[in-house]
């Protein structure tokens, strides 16, 4: 039962996660790949690398993006 109780947490969690709004902005573009950096968040992190297939195709470095709902969205 412990383990179930656990298992339902996790998947809240991730749940959770999927309905959060995460902004980027693209710092460099090299082919087919898009190389985005988190807009907030105290420690810099290493750039997400995302094939452009899955971005708007107008996109260009210095663009900002929202991912929501598993889906990125060109803003401003």
């Amino acid at each position: 039962i412990r383990d179930s109780v656990e298992f339902i947490k996790e998947v809240a969690k991730l749940g959770c996660m999927l309905l959060d709004k995460i902004y980027y902005v693209v710092e460099r573009l090299e082919g087919d790949y898009a190389y985005l950096r988190r807009e907030e968040g105290d420690a810099p992190e290493e750039a997400k690398c995302v094939a452009r297939a899955l971005l708007p195709a107008e996109i260009a470095e210095g663009s900002r993006l929202l991912y929501e709902m598993m889906e990125y969205t060109q803003i401003e």
